[in-house]
């Protein structure tokens, strides 16, 4: 009976223990759990004010870049890097925010960025390229520039590509590595532009008469310049033709404009003239 009557303090005892660990263990996961949803929360609210931040200040920097009447394409390049720089410090901040250690983020940044690297060769380099551009400014928004066998009007110079609207109105983007890498043909750059026409006039053809009614035709129309003088000769005796070169100055936003015009005149002008235009024939024999 004495034996019976020590075993149930002891009983008794263990149990009191192990209530105490378990209230103990409830009492530490409530606070962990209490710590992480407030980091959590924290991060959240890391995120939205950032964001919010990133917006403001990425409005305010364009904001700023027009008043100085920095160009468009540029503003754009710009205000992009920007927006996504300050949009990696805000994820960073929140992940801090939550308790992961910045320098284990950042030993894995920096063991991950060859492989990153390597596998982002061709960003990294549009983006390279794009900086290129935007420094040395081979073009600029609204520019109608030709790159390889595309040809446009610049609409953006953004981080990995420069945007073109073309002719027929398509949006065609090319990677910055491509525009700096082949020639690019800015139609746009200077103010005025020479049109080049060739005209065929047959061999019959009196060749004063044809370079007078020629020069009429370029003195009536009021969009081509007087300086520089327009250019009229003779370029080349062809096979089947006299081959007159015409070279008139324009403004270079005139330039399709008076090109059509002006070719449709000097035909006009030819036929009343009974200057003939050689065109190809075959003469058919049949026995």
């Amino acid at each position: 009976m004495a034996v019976e009557h020590n075993i149930e303090p002891l009983s008794h005892a263990q149990n009191t223990v192990n209530t105490s660990m378990t209230s103990s263990w409830f009492s530490h996961s409530s606070d962990l759990l209490i710590q992480y949803s407030i980091n959590i929360f924290l991060a959240l609210c890391i995120l939205l004010v950032g964001t919010f931040l990133v917006k403001f200040i990425h409005k305010g920097v364009v904001n700023l870049l027009e008043t100085k009447s920095v160009d468009s394409a540029v503003v754009q390049f710009i205000s992009s890097f920007i927006r996504y720089a300050l949009l990696v410090m805000v994820f960073i901040a929140a992940l801090n925010s939550i308790g992961v250690a910045m320098t284990g983020v950042i030993a894995v940044l920096a063991s991950a960025s060859l492989a990153v690297g390597l596998a982002l060769k061709g960003s990294l380099s549009n983006f390279a390229s794009g900086v290129l551009i935007v420094l040395f400014r081979p073009f600029k928004s609204k520019d109608f520039i030709e790159v390889g066998k595309v040809s446009g009007t610049v609409q953006a110079i953004e981080i990995f590509h420069t945007v073109l609207t073309t002719g027929d109105n398509k949006m065609v983007a090319i990677p910055n590595r491509l525009v700096m890498s082949q020639p690019i043909v800015n139609f746009s750059k200077h103010k005025i532009r020479r049109i080049n026409f060739e005209i065929r006039v047959s061999y019959d053809a009196d060749l004063q008469k044809t370079k007078q009614v020629l020069a009429g035709v370029l003195k009536s129309e009021e969009r081509i310049l007087s300086l520089p003088a327009p250019t009229i000769g003779v370029l080349a005796l062809a096979n089947s033709s006299i081959n007159i070169a015409v070279r008139p100055w324009v403004k270079s936003e005139e330039y399709w404009k008076v090109y059509y015009d002006t070719l449709q005149a000097i035909k006009e002008e030819l036929d009343k003239e009974g200057i003939q235009i050689p065109f190809p024939q075959m003469d058919i024999h049949i026995k």
